[in-house]
């Protein structure tokens, strides 16, 4: 496709958590294709420095806040239909994890996981939903394969379970607008998430560009298929 982000009918996507790892990878990708972006995150600086590596495009426009409260959410979303006059996609990638278990980890933490984990992606849909509705658009939620596959203690894992089923609950409901619903799920990948776990999981990982080939892939599938779920995992991971 060839680049087409200076014009108002080129396709625009949101994408929470989007100035580093998947989101950033999907980001790129994006703008590459021609679409105009934003990109949420909590860190201005970092989404400062994201637009300056790929050089102040026009297509991109970036939001500080924070995808768990619902007035920031709402606010990513009216600033992008003010700037590109409609929106295609949206991409529930923001999230976090306390690398802890539910019987010995620190309930500090678990609060701030379960609201940005959960909450986030159901607030950015009731948020883009009237939007979607009418470029017949896409969500995509970025799960994981702990949402497919429990582990001890994995509280972690427990939220993403609910993405999994909060991405088809959503189906269910938008699918008669003809909105569409994909899950990506991937399994270990090398991102910044592992950075509060002090070290990299063993094995051959993922990288955030290989995810994101995955989440393009099916936002650029033909009108009227709708890819509901993915689940990546890198040869030899096992779970």
């Amino acid at each position: 496709m060839s680049n087409v982000s200076g014009t108002s009918d080129s396709p625009v996507a949101l994408i929470t958590g989007g100035g580093s790892g998947i989101g950033a990878a999907v980001a790129r990708q994006l703008l590459d294709a021609g679409y105009r972006v934003t990109v949420t995150g909590r860190g201005e600086e970092r989404l400062r420095a994201f637009a300056a590596e790929l050089g102040e495009p026009k297509g991109l426009l970036t939001v500080a806040g924070n995808a768990a409260d619902y007035d920031c959410v709402r606010s990513a979303v009216d600033r992008t239909l003010d700037a590109y006059g409609r929106l295609d996609t949206v991409v529930a990638n923001a999230g976090t994890a306390t690398h802890d278990s539910v019987a010995e980890g620190d309930p500090a933490g678990w609060t701030d996981m379960v609201l940005t984990n959960v909450l986030g992606p159901a607030l950015l849909i009731r948020a883009s939903i009237d939007a979607l509705k009418e470029t017949r658009g896409r969500i995509v939620l970025i799960g994981s394969v702990a949402g497919f596959v429990p582990t001890p203690g994995n509280i972690y894992g427990a939220t993403k379970w609910a993405v999994t089923g909060l991405a088809e609950n959503t189906r269910r409901q938008v699918t008669e607008w003809g909105v569409g619903v994909t899950l990506i799920a991937p399994g270990r990948v090398e991102t910044p998430f592992w950075d509060s776990y002090g070290s990299l999981p063993p094995g051959q990982l993922l990288t955030a560009d290989q995810i994101a080939d995955s989440v393009v892939w099916a936002i650029g599938q033909p009108a009227g298929v709708d890819i509901n779920t993915v689940v990546v995992r890198p040869l030899g991971q096992p779970n």
